[in-house]
C-alpha cells in the first residue's frame, strides 16, 4: 500500500568529489565510490510518484565527475518522478549542459562568493573563473531546465553576499537560494554556527529562496510525516538518502554511510520508510546535529510563512506573465 505522505530522495551517484570544501567532512567517507549501472537501474525502479515527489542527484560527491554521467542523465529523462541535480559547476561544460537540458528539472549550482579569495577558501580546488563561465553558459543554453544558485551561508561569504547576488542577477539568474541554517554536518562545524534568525533576515533582505521549502511537498504531508514517525525530526523524515553503493541510509547526516536501512536491490522505499518510522535517534548521528529538534512550533510557523510567500510569488509571477502576453 502506498504511504499517505511523500518524501524527497537524495541519490548519490558518487561519493567522490573534485572539491575539498572545508564545510564538507569528507574525511568521514572511508571508501568513496561510484554508483554502478545496475544499482542505478534498481534505484530508478524503486522511485514512484506515489511515494516520492522529488529526486535530488547530489549526495556527498560531485555528479558531473561520474564516468556514466551522460548515460545516467538519459536514464532519468522521461521518468515519472522529477529529477533535480546539485553541482559545484566546475565540470558543467556545454556538452553536459546541453545533454541534461529537459532531463533535469532544476540544476542547482553551489557558489560561495564573487570575491576570488573567499571563493578559493570555501570552494577549495575549484576554478572560480571556470565556474562563472559555466554559469553564463547555463543561462545561455538551458531552455527546459531551470537554473538555480545555492549561496553558501558560511560566515566568510556574507560580507561579499550583496556583490555576489548583484553579479548573479546581472547574468539573468532569477532563482537564488540559501539555507536558513548552516548545517552542522557530522558535528564538524561547531566553530561556524550562525543564528538561523540572522540567515532568515538575509534571505528576506535579498529576496532569496529559503532552501528548506524545496523539501516540503505540502503542509498536509509534513503533518502526516510528523504523525507517522516516532522520532520527531522533520529534516530526517522528509528526505531519504540512497548512497553510491545503493544503500538507504538512516539520514543525510550519516556521512560515513554506517547506518544502512536496506539496499535498493532488495528493499522498496515503502519498506525502508516503514522501518525508519519506528526508529529513535542514533546518538552517533543525532547528538552533534544542529538540525535535531530545530523545528519547534515557532520555526515551523516561519518555514510555513516562507512556503506560503514563495508559492504566492509563483502564482503572481505566472499571472503577471499571462497579463503581459494578453
Amino acid at each position: 500500500m502506498p504511504r499517505d505522505y511523500r518524501i524527497a530522495v537524495n541519490v548519490e551517484w558518487t561519493s567522490k568529489c573534485n572539491a575539498l570544501c572545508p564545510m564538507c567532512p569528507r574525511e568521514l567517507i572511508e571508501h568513496p565510490r561510484l554508483m554502478a549501472p545496475e544499482t542505478w537501474r534498481q534505484v530508478l525502479a524503486r522511485l514512484s510518484p506515489r511515494e516520492v515527489f522529488r529526486v535530488v542527484i547530489a549526495g556527498y560527491g560531485e555528479p558531473t565527475t561520474h564516468k556514466k554521467f551522460f548515460d545516467y542523465v538519459e536514464d532519468a529523462r522521461g521518468h515519472p518522478v522529477r529529477f533535480d541535480m546539485v553541482s559545484n559547476g566546475h565540470l558543467l561544460d556545454e556538452d553536459k549542459l546541453r545533454h541534461l537540458d529537459g532531463a533535469i528539472g532544476l540544476l542547482i549550482v553551489s557558489f560561495s562568493s564573487i570575491d576570488p579569495e573567499v571563493y578559493g577558501r570555501v570552494h577549495v580546488n575549484l576554478d572560480q573563473a571556470r565556474v562563472m563561465e559555466n554559469i553564463r553558459a547555463a543561462r545561455r543554453l538551458l531552455k527546459h531546465t531551470r537554473l538555480a544558485i545555492s549561496l553558501t551561508p558560511m560566515p566568510e561569504c556574507l560580507p561579499s553576499l550583496p556583490d555576489t547576488i548583484a553579479w548573479l542577477r546581472g547574468q539573468g539568474v532569477e532563482t537564488l537560494t540559501m539555507s536558513p541554517t548552516l548545517y552542522n554536518r557530522g558535528g564538524s562545524l561547531k566553530d561556524h554556527e550562525l543564528a538561523t534568525r540572522e540567515l532568515r533576515r538575509l534571505i528576506r533582505l535579498h529576496r532569496l529562496r529559503s532552501q528548506e521549502i524545496d523539501f516540503i511537498p505540502s503542509a498536509r504531508e509534513i503533518v502526516r510525516q510528523w504523525r507517522g514517525n516516532g522520532f520527531k525530526c522533520i529534516p530526517r523524515n522528509v528526505d531519504l538518502f540512497v548512497s553510491s553503493d545503493g544503500e538507504y541510509l538512516y539520514c543525510y547526516n550519516d556521512i560515513g554511510h554506517r547506518h544502512p536501512l536496506g539496499h535498493v536491490s532488495s528493499h522498496s522505499v515503502h519498506d525502508v520508510l516503514s522501518r525508519r518510522e519506528g526508529m529513535a535517534a542514533i546518538p552517533e548521528l543525532c547528538d552533534g546535529c544542529n538540525m535535531r529538534e530545530r523545528y519547534g512550533p515557532a520555526e515551523l510557523a516561519r518555514a510555513g510563512a516562507s512556503l506560503a510567500m514563495s508559492r504566492l510569488g509563483g502564482v503572481l509571477g505566472t499571472l503577471g506573465a499571462r497579463i503581459g502576453r494578453a
